[in-house]
């Protein structure tokens, strides 16, 4: 029903993932046929009800101010409840213009300048853009490698809470870059440590949607998460593919912390919304949850073949087991080569560009990131690439 290895040609609309002149600002000179797996952006289109609601909207001619309009909200209640069995208030529920800035309101809100805010390393660099960018100091806390899969240091986690108490803990769950699900009953010990200590705690559920091993657990259920004490960021960006319409929301339950944070957007002007933004919520949220499910069953053939190809082909590198999301950490410190002198020499020499994973605030020097949202002819192409170069 949905054509997951259709290859569309994506150059065209100059996105940063394919365009030769970005990709080239980023990893020197590379060849005009290269393959992109870096950046978290997926190259298969977005659910048919999606494109059509979109084509709609552009034939309608008229692209003027819109407002957050109660489909909007009953989507979200309707996914959440369905997709993650939690229930929300529509007045929990705040649209904002992407979850990188908005990670920037919330330091805004919440921190002062020295202030610290903890995050578990590696993670996803614009949560230290956020935290550094207000003059406030990232604390980091790695995070444990065992059996090939990440876990939470909670005596060390508590320590430098104690030690340097931070204003706010901003996990990401699952995590990316490692793709790593964590358990209910780790949310909830993560959470009774903010509670114990008085830690905002703000958790990015962005790669909640794809799963593709074991099961996916939201703050938000039950026993999980304190809600007096929490703040959920999510949105259908890359569930389905919506990046670059920079639409995203924030629930949250307390509304002390509600209006707290609304008053930080008022004072960036976070107002009305994208058009195409608000109906991709709605559309992707209420339509194109079986589109949603086949991608899934796809991406997980690609990660298993990624992992079979990474046995076969590169016995130094040591992939994690993806849980979710559609990318891939390797460790390739057994080659005594850094990421990034790998990622460079890749993109130049066989145009297969991958991402660094030094770039991931910290504890990531030695890893990859791959993205393997593509269509599988492309990944199969690339890994022949790499495989010549051995």
């Amino acid at each position: 029903m949905y054509n997951f290895d259709e290859i569309i040609e994506r150059k065209s609309d100059r996105c940063r993932k394919w365009d030769h002149q970005y990709v080239c600002s980023r990893f020197g000179d590379v060849p005009q046929d290269f393959i992109p797996l870096w950046i978290a952006d997926m190259d298969f289109k977005s659910p048919p009800a999606v494109i059509e609601r979109f084509s709609q909207i552009a034939q309608h001619g008229t692209f003027g101010y819109t407002w957050c309009f109660d489909e909007f909200y009953e989507a979200v209640i309707r996914f959440q409840a369905h997709r993650h069995q939690v229930q929300i208030d529509a007045e929990w529920i705040t649209l904002s213009y992407g979850t990188v800035s908005t990670l920037h309101y919330l330091v805004q809100a919440f921190c002062q300048p020295g202030d610290c805010v903890m995050m578990n390393t590696p993670v996803y660099d614009p949560f230290a853009h956020a935290v550094t960018r207000q003059n406030v100091t990232v604390l980091t806390n790695p995070l444990v490698v065992r059996d090939n899969r990440y876990h939470l240091d909670f005596d060390n986690i508590e320590k430098q809470i104690r030690e340097h108490q931070p204003k706010v803990w901003l996990f990401c769950s699952p995590h990316n870059p490692s793709g790593r699900i964590w358990t209910g009953a780790e949310i909830k010990q993560v959470s009774d440590l903010c509670q114990q200590y008085g830690v905002l705690l703000v958790i990015d559920e962005v790669h909640a949607e794809h799963v593709l091993y074991g099961t996916f657990t939201s703050c938000l259920q039950p026993g999980c998460a304190a809600p007096e004490n929490l703040i959920l960021l999510t949105s259908p960006n890359k569930a389905f593919n919506l990046g670059g319409l920079k639409t995203s929301y924030s629930i949250i339950p307390d509304p002390v912390l509600r209006a707290q944070f609304r008053r930080q957007l008022e004072k960036n002007s976070i107002t009305s919304p994208n058009l195409f933004g608000v109906w991709g919520i709605i559309d992707a949220y209420n339509k194109g949850t079986a589109w949603l499910d086949a991608l899934n069953i796809y991406l997980k053939g690609n990660a298993d073949y990624l992992t079979q190809a990474v046995s076969d082909y590169f016995p130094d590198w040591r992939m994690m087991q993806p849980e979710s999301s559609y990318l891939a950490w390797i460790d390739i410190s057994a080659t005594g080569r850094t990421a990034t002198e790998l990622t460079h020499y890749y993109a130049q020499k066989t145009g297969v560009v991958v991402e660094d994973g030094s770039h991931y605030v910290a504890d990531g020097e030695n890893y990859l990131r791959i993205n393997f949202g593509t269509p599988r002819r492309l990944l199969t192409d690339a890994f022949e690439r790499l495989r010549r170069t051995i």
